[in-house]
């Protein structure tokens, strides 16, 4: 696992908190990347990649949000649009596979504005091995 350091991340203002709808996704580029982001109830923004890996479309952003249970833990997640494959939204694991997509950093800005940082979190297309 790989940890950001958020005191060196550079930060990149995406949208206002308010003009985002709880329980639907967004979809932004940050540093050239196309990234998914998602307002929950708890007031939290949470930002993915917005490239399905499993279709190879960018459409994560459209998926539908949802919430199960993962050995005991709460996991919210969003659904693919196309295949239904669902992608932890703390995290970037695909829960009906071996998959990974990348994670960004976020916060909300005083203001209210959406910040995203400019690092993301690697992804994976499988389990990690060590050589």
């Amino acid at each position: 696992m790989t940890l950001i350091d958020t005191e060196r991340q550079t930060w990149v203002g995406v949208c206002a908190l308010d003009s985002m709808v709880i329980g639907r996704g967004v979809a932004a580029l940050v540093d050239g990347e196309a990234v998914a982001l998602f307002r929950t109830g708890a007031g939290t923004v949470l930002a993915i990649a917005n490239l399905d890996p499993c279709s190879g479309a960018s459409v994560l952003s459209r998926g539908l949000i949802g919430q199960t249970q993962v050995d005991g833990e709460v996991v919210t997640y969003v659904a693919s649009p196309l295949r239904k494959e669902r992608f932890d939204l703390v995290t970037g694991a695909c829960l009906d596979g071996d998959r990974r997509i990348a994670t960004w950093p976020t916060r909300i800005d005083g203001d209210g504005t959406v910040l995203v940082g400019a690092e993301a979190s690697p992804p994976s297309n499988g389990p990690e091995t060590t050589p």
